[in-house]
């Protein structure tokens, strides 16, 4: 009798929190409310014409921070599973001589690739995109030449300093923003400029540049350790 008087007890509390709780949600009222502020606010505050850019990176920028701090983490986790250690590595690689097109056309094709990166996002505080598409994409690219030509090799020495100074300046400019400038993390302390100019809203088009590096970094690594690990399991096949 005494459990079942404490189940009625612990069920009313329960009911009652749905209850009080439902009801305080604005059921049939405005959602658009703060998605309003920021269409209304962007090009004031932040000069970026895309809005998706203003959100991500000034609104929301500790998510992106967060976001890029994921994908470094899993750089890693993949460097730590696929290590090989070098005289190893040199052992087990197996020569691959891939098609003559694909040696030939990925020479041609690889500068136009860093080129349409880099303009995702360098432009992505005007356009869709920005610093992970771009990222992505010149990643892309490495990907081809270790199609291409297996049996090389990218200087990881140069792709962790290009990693760590990207990573160094967005949390340089937000910090710097903070301590000296404003009141918030990556505030915008930066002349904002004309719309839809390229040399316009401020920090924004800084740290899409910061995060394109951090990206095309973390993702030619990733590329580069499943690769040597698909060619050193062939090898010994």
């Amino acid at each position: 009798m005494i459990r079942k008087i404490t189940y009625g007890i612990f069920l009313g509390i329960i009911v009652a929190a749905l209850i009080l709780f439902f009801a305080a949600f604005p059921f049939g009222k405005n959602k658009m409310a703060v998605g309003k502020y920021y269409l209304q606010n962007d090009i004031k505050q932040t000069g970026a014409a895309n809005v998706v850019t203003a959100v991500t990176l000034d609104y929301r920028g500790f998510d992106t921070l967060g976001e890029v701090s994921v994908l470094f983490a899993a750089a890693a986790g993949v460097a730590i599973l696929f290590y090989v250690l070098e005289e190893d590595k040199k052992k087990r690689e197996k020569q691959v001589y891939p098609n003559f097109i694909v040696r030939v056309g990925s020479r041609i094709i690889f500068p136009f690739i860093l080129l349409f990166g880099s303009y995702i996002f360098i432009h992505g505080h005007l356009t869709p995109g920005g610093g992970f598409q771009g990222g992505a994409i010149i990643a892309s690219g490495f990907l081809l030449l270790y199609l291409a030509y297996p049996g090389e090799r990218v200087n990881r020495n140069k792709l962790a300093i290009a990693e760590g100074l990207a990573g160094l300046v967005f949390v340089g400019l937000g910090l710097f923003g903070l301590l000296t400038k404003g009141n918030s993390f990556l505030f915008n302390f930066l002349p904002k400029g004309e719309l839809n100019m390229i040399f316009s809203a401020g920090i924004l088009p800084i740290i899409y540049i910061a995060i394109g590096f951090k990206v095309a970094s973390e993702f030619a690594g990733i590329v580069d350790d499943m690769m040597c690990e698909a060619i050193c399991a062939g090898g010994e096949k």
